[in-house]
């Protein structure tokens, strides 16, 4: 089914591309822009969820036992298989001609007007409904609402314009999930820098070509510590080849994920850009393997923020940094590469 949308109620024009070719003067002239176009507008699609994208998940994040008994190495997950927490951002992916992309390979659904063409993931929360999980099989309709755009400076000083969206999961058993998500919106990066790769980048070059990888590292007292529990670390690596086939997954053309001459030379990044969707897939996984409370079906909420990139080749951990107690049901989780921090995650469960 084609997407449902409510007709245009400013500038006169139907085709959202068109508008996007005039030049907005600054931040807020675009999030007006933005505003103006997309107020009152709700974009619905429906799709059934199938198994076998839910198989290529999890042989791609190198998780291939979904449940018990169930191996996606094997054969797609039966219809009623639950899709584990974050794993709905593989369905309704966009659906485009090449022809109607940006020049970064980008969807244009809700994307600031030039100048502000560098998009990246800023950060967002999820609220999972107790009793409407999303299962294999299931009919979904995804209901997708602008909910604001605004004018922002970055620490640099950069004008950049926040963009939020909010979608709603909805299956004939009632709304499964909301999802609200935030990008964040820069101009052109200028002249690309031409330096050679750092010392530590050229370090790297020997392991770009190695495997993703993915493992657990106790990082506790060697010897017990009465009332003290410590949680395991998650080391992680993405090679280039797990990123393309998560943006494949994801049908993600953008380029700053798998075009190293793009990324390198037009958006200025050291190396092809991992995905901030799969790191916050991996840490939900993180949470579901050490945090998951006995007799719960998953969380109930996450909020996150991305706080700086993380390039293919790069070593970084998932880490607990405030578990749950006998009061609070809340987990602080953050994503590091040498102590800086990359994303942060708090997580609720129902629980």
């Amino acid at each position: 089914m084609p997407p449902r949308i409510s007709a245009p109620r400013c500038l006169g024009l139907v085709d959202s591309r068109l508008w996007r070719r005039c030049l907005a003067t600054d931040a807020s002239g675009a999030a007006g822009q933005l505003m103006r176009h997309f107020r009152d507008r709700t974009i619905v699609r429906r799709q059934k969820l199938d198994g076998n994208q839910l198989q290529r998940l999890c042989l791609t994040l190198g998780r291939p036992t979904i449940e018990s008994g169930l191996d996606a190495r094997g054969e797609a997950p039966p219809d009623g298989t639950p899709i584990p927490p974050g794993y709905h951002l593989v369905y309704f992916t966009s659906a485009d001609l090449e022809s109607s992309l940006g020049p970064d390979g980008t969807d244009q659904s809700f994307n600031a007007p030039p100048p502000f063409s560098r998009r990246m993931w800023a950060g967002g929360q999820m609220t999972w409904e107790k009793d409407v999980q999303l299962r294999v099989g299931d009919v979904v309709e995804e209901h997708t609402t602008l909910r604001g755009a605004a004018a922002k400076q970055s620490r640099s000083g950069t004008e950049m314009v926040l963009v939020d969206v909010r979608k709603e999961f909805r299956t004939e058993r009632g709304l499964g999930l909301v999802d609200q998500r935030s990008w964040i919106f820069r101009p052109p990066a200028g002249k690309a820098p031409t330096a050679a790769p750092s010392q530590d980048r050229q370090g790297e070059a020997s392991k770009i070509y190695q495997p993703s990888i993915s493992r657990d590292v106790n990082t506790g007292p060697a010897g017990p510590s009465e009332g003290v529990r410590c949680f395991p670390e998650r080391h992680l690596r993405w090679s280039p080849v797990g990123l393309f086939r998560f943006s494949a997954l994801t049908f993600n053309a953008h380029m700053i994920h798998y075009n190293e001459t793009w990324t390198r030379t037009v958006e200025g990044h050291p190396q092809v850009v991992v995905h901030g969707p799969l790191n916050l897939i991996n840490m939900l996984d993180y949470w579901r393997d050490h945090h998951l409370p006995k007799g719960s079906d998953g969380p109930r909420s996450i909020s996150y923020r991305a706080l700086s990139p993380l390039y293919a080749a790069d070593d970084y951990v998932i880490k607990t940094t405030s578990a749950p107690s006998d009061k609070s049901h809340v987990t602080e989780l953050t994503i590091e590469k040498s102590g800086v921090v990359s994303m942060t995650g708090t997580v609720t469960s129902s629980a």
